[in-house]
């Protein structure tokens, strides 16, 4: 049944994707909130239709440390999921992205609209640079800028390195730092077809004050991170109870 759950979640997903798209292709011709509301009513869809087909619940722990205002949300990334579901916590997410994504019909039209930050890999210092300044502009306009650490994905358990431009960002704007843990690699897997049934937890943790140096700053962020993660894995992942059958 999973097999079958997760076929029909990942065709749910791409025609959602495709049907909500193309309804609201004149909202990119609107102001940047339009195209802000659809992209936020299709995480919201998304993560709704995920529970229907697998059977997978999201427990935010510690959502009053949610900021909505600036701040730099620095998260674990284990799942396309972590790539969602922030558009559904904070009122205004501008995701430090692959510039690749920006290139995708539909989504990338609209995440390009919406201010979303991308980075050239291959660009070198000119490329940081760009993306620091457009983290400062969402900053300085109130934005959650979300950024993962370790810059790729990581299985449930594994270790990567923490990448210095989280720093670059935190020092892009006088906000603090969330540091955020998660196990949705568990449920959502790397490039995994299938999802199984359970809970997905989201800990956001208590925030590093702005300001800090590179030397403090990065340790305190992967101490945060990686113990917190470490204790969600302990946690076990009961299945819901409305699956469909």
């Amino acid at each position: 049944m999973t097999v079958l759950r997760s076929a029909l979640f990942n065709a749910g997903f791409f025609s959602l994707t495709a049907i909500l798209g193309v309804a609201c292709l004149p909202m990119l011709a609107l102001p940047r909130r339009f195209a802000l509301r659809v992209m936020r009513l299709w995480a919201r869809l998304v993560i709704g239709w995920l529970r229907l087909t697998c059977g997978v619940e999201v427990r935010v722990l510690g959502a009053e440390r949610i900021p909505r205002g600036a701040a730099v949300i620095a998260s674990k990334h284990q799942s396309a999921f972590d790539t969602i579901v922030w558009l559904t916590l904070v009122p205004d997410a501008a995701y430090v992205l692959k510039r690749e994504l920006l290139a995708i019909p539909l989504y990338g039209w609209f995440a390009g609209k919406v201010g979303m930050i991308p980075v050239d890999r291959a660009g070198g210092g000119a490329a940081l640079r760009g993306m620091l300044r457009a983290s400062a502009a969402a900053l300085a306009a109130g934005r959650q800028v979300v950024i993962f650490p370790e810059g790729t994905r990581s299985a449930p358990g594994e270790r990567v390195p923490y990448q210095p431009g989280v720093v670059a960002v935190a020092g892009a704007g006088a906000a603090p730092v969330i540091p955020v843990a998660t196990d949705s690699g568990r449920v959502w897997g790397r490039r995994a077809f299938r999802k199984r049934a359970g809970v997905i937890h989201v800990s956001v943790l208590e925030p590093l004050p702005p300001g800090l140096p590179r030397a403090r700053l990065l340790p305190a962020l992967e101490a945060a991170i990686e113990g917190e993660t470490a204790r969600l894995l302990t946690i076990p992942t009961p299945p819901v109870d409305n699956r469909v059958d």
